[in-house]
């Protein structure tokens, strides 16, 4: 209608970047920053790992600091008063990259445009980034920005994506404890490889005996895999997968390490016809390592981490992507950031909840306590409330800024964006 008013959109003033001084058994986003006798570092039963073949870090993961980075939050505010919160792991390293680089293009961007500053901030990094660490901000940021973006709409994430596609989401556990898992009423459960191909066939044997403990304990109708943490080899993942097909392995996952593409092709060539799926993609990062996961059809499910891979804003790419392939995407952890992302898209069928209570005994918040209100899964499924944003809210009592620039740098840099000079006259872009 002619003349019509319409009211300016909020624009990003403020990027800020933490890390948490957390209390002792309080993982925060790191799901390994956890005590010493907890089962995830190894207490009780090993678990296989990349490390697993030197001895003096065999006992425990923490021992060779699967920890060493810690939690990072990312919190992006607007000039209405809006809180959006992003978190991963990536410390202080973390919090330097947020703050003394990425945050030129947040600060004073329309936090409408999710795709324009995800590029920039992945174009800005590659000389340094791609994969790991620098994704993993990006993934921080990328998260708060959404948050912020449902807060100012007053919607979920998931209905910004496209809405519900699903009313509930079902969920199995990750966990040292499957019959506990059973109990729970989760729909089936995924427990550590404990040995790798350093011990031999008689560390294979062990790995057989232990699978089948737990098959006898649950029963057969309980689904129940296998996560291997990059800890195998080609041939050793054949012959362990071959070996626990007989008792109901439902699938076998991260055997190899993330880069090793060829090696994934040999596993799938050489279970060719077995019933046993394979699974991967918890440490890939961004679209063009999972185009190749997808393209050679390597795998069954995609497992991507929506905190380290480059946020929501990069998932849903691959979610597409997958969807092409008829590929499912079964989201590593990421708790509400895989559960907004699976209530909009039709090939996300399963969350998965890692159950980080020390002896997996009791439901806990996957990301310990960064947030007063986390969803916990009930009776196998998770329901998502109708709130804002991802719907959680920031417990503030044990974040350090270790980067706090000045109110003026961040005004300086809003303003630089907000004052950007339009183009006089459109060219061709190509």
């Amino acid at each position: 209608m002619s003349g019509e008013h319409v009211e300016k959109f909020p624009f990003i003033k403020a990027l800020r970047a933490y890390t948490v001084q957390s209390s002792s058994g309080d993982q925060g986003a790191d799901c390994h920053d956890v005590d010493d006798e907890h089962w995830i570092n190894g207490a009780g039963t090993p678990i296989a790992n990349p490390m697993s073949g030197y001895p003096q870090y065999a006992e425990t993961r923490k021992s060779w600091g699967i920890n060493a980075l810690g939690t990072l939050i990312v919190e992006v505010e607007s000039d209405d008063g809006n809180i959006g919160v992003g978190v991963t792991i990536g410390g202080e390293p973390g919090c330097y990259i947020a703050e003394k680089h990425l945050s030129r293009f947040v600060e004073g961007q329309d936090p409408r445009n999710v795709e324009l500053m995800w590029d920039q901030m992945f174009r800005a990094t590659l000389n340094y980034g791609r994969k790991g660490l620098p994704l993993q901000v990006i993934s921080a940021v990328d998260i708060a920005i959404w948050d912020l973006l449902g807060k100012i709409r007053k919607e979920p994430v998931y209905a910004l994506l496209g809405g519900k596609t699903k009313d509930r989401l079902p969920v199995y556990s990750t966990t040292a404890r499957p019959d506990l898992a059973k109990k729970f009423g989760f729909v089936g459960a995924k427990i550590p490889c404990p040995h790798g191909p350093a011990e031999g066939d008689e560390g294979l044997r062990k790995n057989v005996e232990f699978f089948r403990k737990w098959r006898e304990t649950v029963g057969d109708s309980f689904p129940l895999s296998l996560d291997c943490y990059m800890a195998l080899t080609v041939p050793y993942t054949v012959k362990l997968a071959k070996a626990l097909e007989p008792l109901g392995l439902k699938w076998i996952e991260e055997y190899l390490p993330p880069d090793n593409y060829d090696g994934y092709n040999n596993v799938r060539e050489a279970l060719r016809g077995s019933n046993v799926l394979l699974t991967t993609g918890e440490h890939e990062y961004s679209r063009y390592g999972f185009k190749q996961l997808l393209s050679s059809r390597c795998v069954d499910i995609i497992q991507p981490d929506i905190t380290w891979l480059g946020g929501i804003t990069e998932a849903r790419r691959v979610v597409a992507m997958a969807s092409a392939e008829d590929i499912l995407v079964i989201p590593h952890g990421s708790s509400i950031y895989s559960y907004h992302l699976q209530y909009a898209f039709s090939n996300c069928p399963l969350a998965e909840y890692i159950n980080l209570s020390p002896k997996a005994d009791t439901i806990v918040p996957y990301f310990g306590g960064i947030f007063t209100d986390e969803p916990l899964p009930e009776n196998g499924f998770i329901d998502l409330p109708d709130r804002p944003g991802f719907g959680v809210t920031l417990c503030r009592d044990n974040l350090h800024r270790p980067y706090n620039r000045s109110d003026s740098d961040s005004v300086k840099q809003t303003t630089l964006n907000i004052n950007r000079e339009v183009p006089k006259q459109a060219k061709m872009p190509f």
